[in-house]
């Protein structure tokens, strides 16, 4: 009974023709999908298994129901906190989101629900982000005593400075639309059409070269740490690693020849 109060961190693996999508889903329904310590253990072990999966294209990471993709971290487990507790309780946060930062293929967040606190840094830790048009966002921190923080800090990049304030200054909760109108995610859908909208991004990767893809995603993630300069440098440097694949000029020829094909029977 233990366990299931404290929530699961379920997996189904996809094969398709060309590689493999994980399905990921927290569920801890009957508590928002709030994260505690043990939720947040069995998450990072989870993604960091899928790491070592060489066929994986792509990661889906949903809450369970309709009600939260992850409505924060548990109150109840903070509320005992002490100065000591406290370092561990948030750096378990931050594992989580580091994990899927660091995973080498890119993670859709298909958000449903209340995406508040710990749950709006998980969001922001994935590589794409589509809402269902009623979801909700917000980092309340300030209004229970504490600041928001670890990937939180990732938000000026998506939403701008002056936005983030809002969020954490007021603790606003804002809607989908707006959302979208910020930056804060790449698209909202309406009705029941959020797996499908989701299944178009996730072919779209798939028709991608998948050694392209981990290179892409790697590349970004450095952009963000790198001057101008550097950057630069290192997109060169990725772009001759991908050539010591045969994977660039496979896909040219075959782009070439199709192209070829269709100019032959128009």
């Amino acid at each position: 009974m233990a366990r299931v109060s404290e929530g699961e961190v379920k997996v189904a693996l996809e094969p398709r023709a060309s590689g493999v999508v994980a399905r990921v889903t927290i569920d801890r329904a009957g508590k928002a999908n709030a994260l505690n310590t043990a939720l947040m253990q069995r998450f990072v072990t989870t993604i960091d298994g899928l790491a070592g999966e060489a066929e994986l294209r792509a990661v889906v990471l949903t809450g369970a129901g309709e009600r939260a993709f992850i409505g924060g971290a548990d109150i109840e487990e903070m509320a005992g906190l002490d100065a000591e507790t406290a370092r561990s309780f948030i750096t378990h946060v931050h594992r989580c989101c580091e994990a899927l930062r660091r995973l080498p293929v890119p993670v859709i967040a298909r958000i449903n629900g209340y995406t508040i606190g710990a749950g709006l840094e998980i969001a922001a830790a994935c590589d794409l982000r589509v809402a269902a048009e009623g979801a909700l966002f917000g980092m309340p921190e300030v209004r229970l005593g504490i600041p928001s923080v670890v990937e939180a800090a990732l938000l000026p990049m998506l939403i701008g400075h002056g936005r983030t304030r809002r969020l954490l200054l007021l603790g606003e909760t804002i809607s989908a639309a707006e959302a979208l109108e910020w930056g804060l995610v790449e698209r909202v859908i309406a009705g029941g059409a959020l797996d499908s909208a989701l299944d178009e991004w996730v072919e779209a990767l798939l028709a991608c070269g998948p050694g392209a893809i981990r290179l892409q995603k790697r590349l970004i993630l450095d952009w963000e740490k790198l001057p101008p300069e550097a950057a630069v440098e290192a997109g060169i440097d990725a772009f001759v690693e991908a050539w010591q694949t045969p994977e660039p000029g496979g896909m040219m020829r075959d782009f070439l020849a199709a192209k070829g094909k269709r100019k032959s029977s128009g």
